[in-house]
C-alpha cells in the first residue's frame, strides 16, 4: 500500500484543518490506517486510525472531542477532520498503515504496528 497525505497549512487558534490521506494498493481491506504527528524535538505521537474494512476508529486522549477520523471508499482517502486546533497542535501529520500480513483484534495506537508510511504534511497553528 502506498499513502500520501495533504491538507496541512497555517491556521489561527481555533480554526479548523482537515487532512487527507490518499491510499493506493490492492490490500486496502487488510490495513489500519492511522494519523500520527511529530513536533520539533519530540516523538512521533498517535492521533487516531480507523479500519478500512470495517471502520472501526479511535482517537486519542489528547484530541478526542476535536478531532474525527473518517474513510472515504470511492475516492481510497481516510480523513482527519480537526477543530478547534491549539498551538499544541502545531506538528507534522503523518498517516501510516499496518502491514497486510498482520491481524489485530483491537486496533493498535502504538507506532511499532505502523510499517507503511506516507511522507507527512504541515500543521501550524498560531495563538
Amino acid at each position: 500500500v502506498q499513502l500520501q497525505a495533504s491538507g496541512g497549512g497555517l491556521v489561527q487558534s481555533g480554526g479548523s484543518l482537515r487532512l487527507s490521506c490518499v491510499l493506493s494498493g490492492r490490500t486496502l481491506n487488510s490495513h489500519i490506517i492511522g494519523w500520527f504527528r511529530q513536533a520539533p524535538g519530540k516523538e512521533r505521537k498517535f492521533v487516531g486510525n480507523i479500519d478500512w474494512l470495517s471502520s472501526r476508529n479511535t482517537v486519542g486522549d489528547s484530541v478526542e472531542g476535536r478531532f474525527t477520523i473518517s474513510k472515504d471508499r470511492s475516492e481510497n482517502t481516510v480523513y482527519l477532520q480537526m477543530n478547534n486546533l491549539q498551538p499544541e497542535d502545531t506538528a507534522i501529520y503523518y498517516c501510516g498503515a499496518t502491514r497486510e500480513d498482520e491481524y489485530y483484534a483491537i486496533i493498535p495506537a502504538y507506532l511499532s504496528a505502523y510499517y507503511y508510511w506516507g511522507q507527512g504534511t504541515q500543521v501550524t497553528v498560531s495563538s
